[in-house]
């Protein structure tokens, strides 16, 4: 029996994926893993991050045309948040908002890839905060 699932891989609306993907790894950092424009689908990865890039003539056949998506990126500190924030400034990054500690409880920043998808880098320091009671 499945204990647990695997990471999840999601899918990214882009208008073409070699463009989109040589935006994740020139900008962003990612690697090229695999795919082109005209297969419609592509692989980037970065760690244990793994993302699809799919065209609409590829999410078209699938029946997922959709909006532009947000992915969240989970890091381990706020030093972690800032560094990504700062690389990727510094490569052209389409930045939305820089790092801030959020009433939620989150440090966080959010991106932009070149077809309007967001990636929220976010840090949880909930666990950090005194306990009352």
């Amino acid at each position: 029996m499945l204990e647990q699932l695997p990471k999840a891989v999601p899918e990214i609306p882009v208008a073409n994926v070699e463009d989109a993907a040589a935006y994740y790894v020139d900008v962003l950092g990612f690697r090229f893993d695999w795919g082109n424009n005209q297969g419609g689908i592509g692989g980037v990865s970065h760690g244990e991050c793994r993302l699809f890039l799919t065209n609409a003539a590829f999410r078209q056949g699938w029946g997922n045309g959709g909006p532009p998506i947000v992915i969240w990126l989970n890091l381990d500190s706020k030093a972690e948040v800032d560094a990504l924030f700062a690389r990727w400034k510094a490569a052209g990054a389409r930045i939305l908002s820089e790092p801030e500690d959020m009433p939620w409880h989150l440090r966080e920043f959010r991106a932009a890839d070149l077809d309007g998808n967001q990636i929220r880098v976010f840090y949880d320091f909930r666990w950090e905060l005194p306990q009352d009671g």
